[in-house]
């Protein structure tokens, strides 16, 4: 592996320190989304793509709204198949979205929605050495997923979900990659079918509310979706929204919130 550690990079030192985490369900693959110049992939550009990994910490620590104490990725791996340390083993990243953050690593390829946008065969190599880093030494399971998955979102870009999606194979790998494990995550109930709006009695009520305890919200399970419960609906409406998972905060439990609850794809 091509490895640049935050240090042989010169990135500053985090705002805090990091939150350490023992293990992972596996790692979750990103990308920039934004413009990444073509040029960069060229052989003569690899000086640059040191500085592009602090620029981007730099943005993140800069960030007006997230308080992001370091860079969000777990790591970063440049065209010519460089790993560079972000916040590196038994760290927990900030990259994966609300509720997710500590179930996946997360690694980011230098690609955007325009200029670069097709890996390279060596930054697919970059990649899969993160992921078997991850997995070796810093209690990685086995799961390979795309940003997008469990989250409303474009990331990792096409060609590069497609390359998770058949299993994150080398290039030139003659035998294929082995699929990822299937994940329990994310998981939770069905929506009920019955949209919980104040004032509805219903076991759904109760389910909805011990899984916002669950997330920190401070709520009564009681089985009634009063106002109280409709405002705490409307408040975690507002943060996801906030955290690019948008939905309409009216306050009324219905499928699309009921999915975001338990960090599921919203249908």
């Amino acid at each position: 592996m091509q490895y640049v550690s935050r240090a042989e990079r010169g990135a500053p030192a985090p705002k805090r320190d990091f939150t350490n985490i023992d293990s992972t369900r596996g790692v979750k693959v990103h990308y920039e989304g934004t413009e990444v110049p073509a040029g960069l992939a060229a052989p003569d550009q690899h000086g640059q793509c040191a500085a592009r990994v602090n620029a981007i910490e730099q943005s993140h620590l800069n960030h007006p709204t997230e308080n992001y104490i370091s860079i969000a990725y777990s790591a970063m791996v440049c065209p010519h198949g460089t790993v560079y340390e972000g916040r590196g083993l038994h760290h927990l990243q900030a990259a994966n979205g609300p509720g997710l953050n500590s179930q996946h690593y997360s690694v980011c390829a230098m690609l955007g929605d325009s200029g670069l946008t097709e890996p390279t065969d060596a930054q697919l190599h970059g990649l899969r050495d993160a992921v078997e880093w991850f997995q070796r030494d810093g209690g990685a399971g086995p799961e390979i997923k795309g940003h997008r998955d469990g989250y409303a979102t474009s990331c990792p870009g096409g060609p590069l979900y497609a390359w998770v999606q058949a299993g994150a194979p080398r290039p030139g790998s003659t035998a294929p990659a082995p699929r990822p494990t299937p994940s329990a995550a994310p998981s939770g109930p069905d929506w009920p079918g019955v949209y919980l709006r104040a004032t509805t009695h219903h076991e759904a009520a109760r389910i909805w509310q011990q899984r916002m305890r669950e997330r920190g919200w401070p709520i009564d399970v009681d089985g009634w979706f009063g106002p109280a419960s409709a405002e705490t609906a409307r408040r975690f409406q507002q943060d996801s929204t906030a955290h690019g998972w948008p939905l309409d905060a009216d306050g009324v439990v219905g499928p699309a919130t009921w999915a975001a609850s338990w960090n599921r794809p919203i249908s």
